[in-house]
């Protein structure tokens, strides 16, 4: 294996059938959407945003388990000021295959300038009035108002207006299809009792997830932590594969994606 999402994989806890080491790789998501995307990378397993996966779909599975959604909640975008006109404005974007930012970008019809930049960079280039407004995801978006900032669009309100209240699709684990079927559906049984395991070793696990997180504040990382890994991440249910459809058709009526995006039963493990 090359790298994954799931540290207790790695950290011995629990075994991948038919693998016998696994390499732990963390970056940025949006560093390894390009990865994939844009080099081509060939790599056995990742975290990618859902945005991201439609480019890759011929090469990888796209799996169950392992997936971020929002349901009553989701990516924002804030200001310093409640009137600032987002159509036509510069917002910060945390990356050009971001789910977020595609969403964003459905939202408001394009019409404005991305201003990409790392997510964790944000809220400062905000603060500091190098932008206009800045799209929040990860931590920062629950973290904003600490800087003075306002939510001036909040993407899950307009996601279920369009969509009827279907979960939002953020991130997600793929799986290559190099390796079959039967090794994605091992790393997907390895990946479930992994967040079985964190379920019940909650501060051990927090424990761990602070090792990575960009915001020290322990209880605001455990808030996020169980906005996120929930009974989505252990399957995201036919709703959440229909979410996932309804993304890619968003995507395409709105001219983001050059061609439809079929996601099929053979294409999720």
């Amino acid at each position: 294996m090359r790298w994954i999402q799931a540290g207790w994989l790695t950290a011995g806890v629990v075994e991948i059938r038919g693998f016998r080491r696994v390499r732990h790789v963390i970056e940025d998501i949006e560093t390894l959407n390009r990865w994939l995307v844009e080099e081509g990378r060939d790599v056995d397993a990742s975290a990618v945003s859902a945005h991201a996966y439609a480019y890759i779909v011929d090469r990888y599975f796209l799996l169950r388990t392992g997936a971020s959604m929002g349901e009553g909640y989701g990516p924002v975008v804030v200001s310093r000021s409640e009137s600032v006109r987002l159509e036509g404005s510069r917002i910060a974007v945390p990356g050009r295959y971001t789910t977020a930012g595609l969403i964003l970008t459905i939202a408001l019809r394009g019409r404005f300038t991305p201003v990409y930049a790392r997510f964790d960079e944000i809220p400062a280039m905000v603060e500091e009035g190098r932008v206009d407004a800045g799209l929040l995801i990860h931590e920062e978006q629950i973290a904003y108002s600490r800087r003075g900032l306002t939510v001036v669009l909040n993407l899950w309100d307009w996601w279920a207006r369009v969509t009827g209240g279907l979960p939002m699709p953020l991130g997600v684990d793929v799986f290559s299809r190099r390796l079959g079927r039967g090794a994605a559906e091992a790393f997907r049984d390895a990946l479930r009792l992994s967040i079985e395991y964190a379920y019940q070793h909650f501060d051990e696990a927090l424990d761990y997830a602070m090792r990575f997180s960009r915001v020290k504040d322990r209880e605001l990382v455990a808030r996020f932590i169980k906005m996120y890994v929930n009974e989505r991440t252990m399957d995201m249910g036919e709703d959440g594969v229909e979410a996932h459809r309804t993304l890619y058709r968003l995507a395409r009526e709105s001219g983001v994606l050059d061609k439809a995006v079929e996601l099929r039963e053979d294409d999720i493990v």
